[in-house]
């Protein structure tokens, strides 16, 4: 049968070669074709010839040893797999129904021992009994019944219904088994009664574990190695219960501590730990007592990362150099323009004269317990069944060759394919005396050629000698977000605002800086990208950043884009003084919009005169001496957060408020980079009147998504590329001369509601990080002259004396404390002004009381009167 499949072949490939000869040929052949011995062997051959197909059709469709699809083949062995593994599961779930039906019928099965004409009561019958009897008398006893449990995990696996690690299964089940085994045998052993049962509780291997440890330490010593064991055994499983009877233990201790001793001893120590509690305030104790704690396994947390990138991925990432951290100490030592604080003369260093140090600061303190979300909150979608189409490969590089020599443009034989998730990169390299103005001008054809949605010509390569024709594929293929978390080089970056955005066309996951940007413009046409792009930045910062290391301040016009945050308001966002108990923690309305982008260049000129009082030229070198605690907070030092910036619908701003939203915007842009405050603005209408050159010229940093016309693309990249690209997060990102195209990565909303509702459950701050308070316009302070004293508020007697009493007072405070609306409460405060009982505003600072007594309140409330 074997000779016979292969001369089948061999025959096939003689028939193919004999088609393709030439017909003059053929004509002689069948002309001397005419012996009566001739046509004997041409009858023969065919006879042979129908009894070889006959053969090869049975062995192809009887035998199966034909040429299959490998699909079809890999679709065999998936439903094999579901097969056996389906058998695995029931006879796996037969032997536990059996297993527990023998502790409640075992006692009436006992009489099967004596006679085999009794019935058995097992649930399964006889065939049960005898299963149950075996397993429980001779290994494990009543834990045995895990092994059923463990056999049907298994049975799971081979299905492929779940990813399970049998590894972690199998010792599990059998740490408990051992474990519980030799403890029920104790049990039966020392408790009175407890022999007379008809079930070996702790089975053979129970009383094995039993007596030798007996033997080997005596009732008492067995006791303590049980506890002991398990006490072990839980803190492997979960490490909260270690931090839960650490704080049971030590609680006691350190209120007491911390009443008399550590507060004293800090105080005249370093006055600045005195006062850490005002600049990072915490959910009181009773609140966060009420917050359903988090488990979290942190075997799960510490999830294995992968790095599916590509092997023809060629960059070079010098973040790789392990010399790097060196190299930079070094430039930043040589740097004539830092300056040094010197120890002994410089107020801001704190006096260790005692001889004793305090250590660094640390930030993440006032949230210790927090909890970076884990990966297992994102989808795993599969990707890797999705193979090469070579076919398709040959017929568009053969398709470009055409195209390209029917306008009589001859290319070398060197082309290069690249494939990437979602386009191809064809590299072509022209031949001597061929001009790139003519290929770059055949785009239209190659793309009619092609059948592409469209397509687009880098004409030359950046640092190659070839030109680049990048081709979308016909199966696109799907960048998840936990593909790009995953990463190796995501886990392992020491970007400050790490950005993951997508894979490149090599497959390689690309992450971006944004303090390196500064500041990122995207645009795009409507339903390409555009929101899920802004959602994929920010569940990168939340995978990385801690709440005490950035802030975000959401402006979303749409009202719906960003409302998923509101949650997360105490640990991530930041709002205006006066602002945070709104019920609306997003800013969406344009007058607020106003109020909190003027905030943010009062906070902006704050940081500024920090960082000249402390000499230091950045945000990152101003934080590095607070945690060395060479910056004193009752000087007015403060950790300083990043603050990120996101507007949704910039243009929506623009046509409502004009200038008032790109004055602020752009002022921002220019200074704040040093500071620590980076924007992300984006929108939909790429237009010369929304896009105007101030904004261009402060956000060097561009994030284009499909758009309709070249002129968008001129509008956002200053050239064209982004009305050429394929859509569904497909983008171009410029941060230098040339853009790099990206498949942005997709992330689902029910996974954002999944990662905010994991960080929302976690311990907060009492408030959102506060910015400057800046009145809206027609309510400033200062308007108190033509304050009618003859109609004072009915709260106006109530507020005085809160203010006289707290010795402090803002109209943000009177909001605040008396639920009331914002121009409310200035009308009080300009009454307490004209009254007498508060001076005039200071700005962003409180204002001063001038009533130090209720008997001088009483006083001027009389001459009101």
């Amino acid at each position: 049968m074997y000779l016979c499949t292969h001369y089948y072949r061999i025959k096939q490939i003689y028939i193919k070669t004999y088609i393709t000869t030439n017909k003059n040929e053929r004509k002689e052949k069948r002309k001397t074709i005419q012996t009566g011995s001739q046509k004997q062997d041409q009858s023969k051959g065919k006879k042979a010839i129908g009894l070889e197909n006959a053969l090869g059709w049975f062995r192809s469709n009887i035998g199966n040893s034909g040429e299959v699809d490998p699909q079809v083949r890999g679709e065999h062995k998936d439903n094999l797999r579901f097969v056996w593994g389906a058998v695995f599961a029931i006879l796996s779930l037969a032997i536990l129904i059996a297993l527990v039906s023998h502790i409640f019928t075992g006692a009436e099965d006992q009489k099967c021992v004596s006679s085999d004409s009794y019935t058995a009561a097992n649930w399964l019958g006889r065939w049960g009994y005898e299963i149950a009897h075996w397993m429980m008398d001779n290994t494990f006893g009543v834990s045995s019944i895990l092994i059923p449990v463990l056999m049907f995990a298994t049975s799971i696996r081979i299905m492929g219904l779940l990813k399970i690690r049998l590894h972690l299964w199998f010792l599990n089940c059998m740490i408990i088994m051992v474990w519980a085994s030799a403890f029920s045998a104790y049990i039966v052993h020392y408790v009175p009664g407890a022999q007379n049962t008809y079930i070996i509780w702790g089975g053979m291997i129970g009383q094995n574990e039993l007596t030798f440890l007996q033997d080997k330490l005596g009732g008492l010593g067995t006791l303590l190695v049980f506890i002991l064991s398990a006490l072990l055994y839980v803190f492997y499983l979960s490490d909260e219960a270690i931090t839960r009877v650490r704080h049971l233990v030590t609680r006691k201790t350190k209120e007491e501590s911390l009443e008399e001793d550590d507060t004293e001893s800090l105080s005249e120590e370093y006055p600045e730990e005195s006062n850490q509690d005002i600049f990072s305030p915490l959910m009181p104790d009773s609140e966060a007592e009420d917050i359903e704690p988090i488990e979290i396994d942190e075997k799960e947390y510490r999830t294995p990362f992968s790095d599916n990138a590509s092997e023809t991925a060629t960059t070079i990432n010098f973040e790789d150099d392990p010399l790097a951290a060196f190299k930079g100490i070094q430039e930043n030592d040589d740097n004539p323009d830092n300056i040094t604080v010197v120890v002994g003369h410089d107020p801001e260093k704190a006096d260790l004269t005692d001889g004793k140090s305090l250590e660094p600061y640390n930030p993440k303190l006032d949230l210790e317990n927090y909890k970076y979300p884990t990966l297992d909150l994102l989808k795993r979608y599969n990707t890797t069944t999705n193979a090469i189409d070579m076919e398709e490969q040959r017929n568009n590089k053969n398709r470009i060759k055409t195209v390209l020599s029917n306008f009589r443009v001859e290319i070398l034989d060197n082309t290069k394919a690249t494939i990437g998730p979602t386009i191809t990169l064809y590299e072509i390299t022209p031949a001597p005396g061929i001009r790139i103005n003519t290929i770059r001008n055949l785009e239209d054809d190659i793309a009619l050629s092609l059948s592409a949605l469209g397509i687009r010509i880098i004409a030359p390569i950046p640092g190659k000698g070839t030109i680049g024709i990048e081709v979308p594929n016909q199966k696109p293929q799907m960048v998840s977000m936990e593909s790009i978390l995953n990463s190796r080089k995501f886990q392992e970056t020491e970007f400050e605002l790490p950005m993951a955005l997508g894979k490149t066309i090599t497959n390689e996951v690309y992450i971006a800086d944004l303090t390196k940007m500064p500041h990122l413009l995207v645009a795009g046409a409507t339903g390409q990208g555009k929101s899920v792009g802004l959602n994929v930045i920010l569940t990168s910062l939340l995978y990385k950043k801690h709440p005490a290391e950035l802030k975000l301040v959401m402006i979303d016009p749409k009202k719906v884009e960003f409302s998923l945050y509101s949650p997360i308001v105490n640990h991530f966002l930041a709002q205006v003084e006066g602002n945070e108990d709104t019920e609306e923690p997003i800013i969406t309305d344009v007058n607020k919009v106003i109020q909190t982008l003027k905030s943010l260049c009062l906070e902006m000129d704050s940081r500024y005169d920090l960082l000249k009082k402390a000499h230091a030229r950045n945000v990152k070198e101003y934080n590095e001496k607070f945690r060395e605690r060479q910056l004193n907070p009752q000087n007015g030092h403060r950790f300083m957060p990043y603050i990120v910036v996101v507007i949704d619908e910039y243009g929506d701003l623009i046509m409502t408020a004009g200038k008032e939203i790109e004055l602020p915007i752009a002022r921002i842009a220019q200074l704040a980079r040093a500071v620590g405050i980076h924007m992300i603005i984006a929108t939909q209408r790429p237009t010369a009147n929304i896009i105007t050159g101030t904004i261009k010229a402060n956000f060097p940093a561009r994030m284009a998504f499909k758009v309709t016309t070249g002129v968008d693309s001129k509008t956002i990249l200053d050239r064209t590329g982004a009305n050429q690209l394929v859509g569904k997060g497909d983008m171009l990102l410029m941060t230098g001369s040339e853009p790099v195209r990206i498949q942005c990565a997709y992330i689902d909303t029910c996974e954002l509601e999944d990662i905010i509702h994991y960080i929302a459950k976690q311990q907060s701050y009492v408030s959102p990080y506060l910015l400057p308070e800046v009145p809206l316009e027609g309510d400033d302070d200062s308007g108190s002259i033509d304050v009618d004293m003859t109609r004072l508020d009915p709260m106006f007697e109530d507020a005085a004396r809160m203010i006289v009493n707290e010795q402090n007072g803002s109209t943000s405070m009177i909001q605040r404390k008396f639920s009331i609306g914002y121009n409310r409460a200035g009308r009080l405060m300009d009454q307490l002004e004209k009254a007498g009982i508060v001076g005039p505003a200071k700005g962003s600072k409180p204002r001063e009381v001038l009533c130090f007594s209720e008997e001088q309140l009483m006083m001027i409330m009389d001459n009101l009167r």
